[in-house]
């Protein structure tokens, strides 16, 4: 089975991309959908990270209030590290499960941390989907109502564009129309599969 690892910046294009690769039949599994799947109340990631940040991360129904808690972490490196040692170990072994429960020929995992975890060995092949820094951002303010600043913030926190870039055995460029996108989806898609039958 080959595992192929989607990764990119805040607001490159990856969930789109993903989409892409699933509309083509392909297995796509989501780190962010797994760690939201973790941290539902009653998992113990959830209750993990209550532990450390206390209970005014919760909502009124005890569901975690995921604005609180990312207001706090991205103001404080330690903190963001205290919780990506709670939730990144959680959410490897859940992706690495269902790798193994994979049947295609290859595989895709949309991790958007990737790098920054130093997973890089997780996968066998980087995709990293790219586009410029102010169309990440112009992207982000639009879908999320984020002020400029706090995407800069989170794009901080991030490993930069050029060691992203540096670390890809591929490349999509996300700044040209769909179709253009799609395209250089179907030539990974058939790439891909050429290299799991070898």
């Amino acid at each position: 089975m080959l595992v192929v690892g989607l990764t990119g910046g805040i607001g490159a294009g990856k969930s789109t991309v993903a989409r892409m690769f699933a509309a083509r039949g392909l297995e796509v599994f989501d780190a962010d959908a797994v760690a939201h799947r973790l941290l539902e109340p009653g998992q113990p990631a959830l209750k993990g990270v209550v532990r450390a940040f206390g209970s005014d991360i919760l909502g009124a129904d005890g569901r975690l209030d995921r604005a609180t808690l990312r207001r706090r972490v991205f103001a404080e490196p330690k903190s963001r590290r205290r919780l990506e040692g709670i939730v990144h170990p959680l959410v490897y072994a859940e992706l690495a499960r269902l790798v193994l429960g994979a049947t295609g020929s290859y595989c895709l995992l949309c991790v958007p941390l990737l790098l920054e975890t130093g997973r890089r060995r997780f996968v066998d092949r980087l995709l990293v989907v790219d586009c410029p820094e102010t169309v990440q951002i112009e992207r982000v303010v639009r879908r999320s109502g984020l002020q400029p600043e706090e995407v800069r913030a989170i794009m901080a926190a991030q490993v930069s564009r050029s060691e992203r870039l540096a670390a890809a055995d591929d490349v999509i460029v996300n700044a040209a129309d769909p179709a253009s996108l799609e395209a250089e989806v179907d030539v990974l898609h058939r790439r891909y599969s050429l290299l799991a039958a070898a």
